[in-house]
């Protein structure tokens, strides 16, 4: 009878792990409160970054651009293709930057710089005309914990984020950036 209760309760238990396993798998990559995980994947809610801006005076959050569409841009002063890049990203600012969206208020860039040197990465803003004001750093180049936080291993590197801070988009470039800024908006 011992032999049966122990059995019973195992049984019990062994049922209630592979409904809770069940119920997991169901819900796939989905937090205790029903929304995405936080991460780098398409689908998941952004991680979100706070840092200083390029003159130390104010602390930028990602999570304050929320309602709106946003390019997180990873670059740096010293990195050619990101400098070659710049100007389509600058275009896209000018294109979309007052563009209505089918969701949200528009459309921001959230630029995180990997630079060592303040001075090459504030000359580096003026020269390629980086017209938004969400510039950040720690200045810590390779050893940022922002690109570490978004598995950033090689630059340029960019996440767009929709205005409710979920990744849509990843590594866009060229036309590429301006196609899928398209697909989000009501019109030019």
């Amino acid at each position: 009878m011992r032999i049966t209760k122990t059995m019973d309760r195992t049984r019990t238990i062994i049922i209630s792990l592979v409904a809770l396993l069940a119920i997991y798998g169901f819900t796939g990559r989905m937090t205790g409160n029903g929304g995405p995980d936080v991460g780098t994947n398409i689908g998941d809610k952004a991680p979100d970054l706070a840092y200083f801006n390029v003159d130390s005076t104010k602390v930028l959050k990602l999570s304050d651009l929320r309602g709106r569409y946003v390019l997180v841009d990873f670059w740096a002063s010293w990195c050619g293709p990101c400098r070659r890049e710049n100007p389509n990203v600058v275009e896209a600012f000018r294109k979309y930057g007052k563009a209505k969206f089918k969701e949200g208020k528009g459309f921001e860039i959230y630029s995180v710089s990997l630079d060592k040197s303040r001075m090459a990465w504030r000359k580096a803003i003026e020269a390629d005309q980086l017209a938004w004001s969400y510039h950040v750093s720690d200045l810590r180049a390779w050893g940022s914990e922002a690109a570490r936080l978004y598995g950033v291993t090689g630059i340029p590197m960019n996440f767009l984020v929709d205005p409710d801070g979920i990744i849509v988009a990843k590594n866009l470039r060229g036309l590429a950036l301006h196609q899928e800024l398209d697909k989000h908006i009501k019109s030019l």
